[in-house]
């Protein structure tokens, strides 16, 4: 088998496992928002071991752009690894949208991403955020995480403990930004929950989650550019 497919059952197994385990906790675990966060960071650092040396564990195409920016990946090997997050994504909402079914209940909000009172309809926790304020969090904290990944993984970096410092970031994002829109930093992820929400507003929202993620991990991938030039 092919290197890059390797990578790409790597990256849709991982990614796969982030939406099932995460949101699979929103909609299903009564745990609250630490909860989640929680759900979320583990199965990051679970797949940072369990994949990583195969893919590197991006499962999040934002992580991936990321990548190619600082010049760690192709152009050619990120599209690869988009395809395969979404795919991953998408296979854990179908199997989530089953569990809802056979369980009886109704899909909701399906734990999508979005912002403003209206899309979360007076639900216990959930801030008012406009779209300009949910821009800039999805943004603000893609880069950060962008950065932590990229300076955890670096050749000078955390080494073995990378996975948890990536895991860790993940949950304190989620503490931050679940009551503001719940969470996204991953267009996968968002992708995959749009499909089986019942949340009028999820789709037109979602443009949202595919943009600011994507301008994070971009500045990201050219700030730590600089970083490396000093090294030299």
């Amino acid at each position: 088998m092919k290197a890059i497919h390797k990578k790409m059952i790597a990256e849709c197994i991982g990614t796969f496992w982030l939406v099932l385990g995460g949101c699979g906790t929103a909609i299903f675990g009564n745990v609250g928002f630490l909860g989640v966060a929680i759900a979320f960071g583990l199965t990051v650092v679970a797949m940072a071991y369990g994949i990583g040396h195969i893919s590197g564990a991006h499962l999040n195409p934002a992580v991936s752009f990321g990548c190619y920016v600082n010049g760690r990946m192709s152009g050619k090997e990120m599209g690869s690894y988009w395809l395969a997050q979404v795919v991953g994504a998408c296979i854990a909402a179908c199997i989530l949208y089953f569990l809802v079914c056979a369980t009886g209940q109704q899909a909701g909000t399906f734990a999508a991403n979005g912002f403003g009172k209206e899309f979360f309809q007076g639900a216990a926790g959930y801030q008012d955020c406009s779209v300009a304020g949910a821009f800039v969090v999805e943004m603000v904290l893609t880069f950060i995480f962008l950065m932590v990944i990229l300076g955890s993984t670096d050749e000078k970096g955390a080494g073995l403990h990378a996975g948890l410092a990536i895991g860790l970031t993940l949950t304190l994002i989620h503490l931050i930004s679940i009551p503001l829109t719940n969470t996204s930093v991953n267009p996968a992820r968002s992708i995959s929950q749009c499909l089986f929400s019942d949340n009028a507003l999820a789709w037109s929202q979602l443009w949202l989650f595919i943009v600011a993620p994507l301008c994070g991990a971009g500045l990201a991938g050219l700030c730590y550019k600089v970083f490396q030039k000093d090294k030299k």
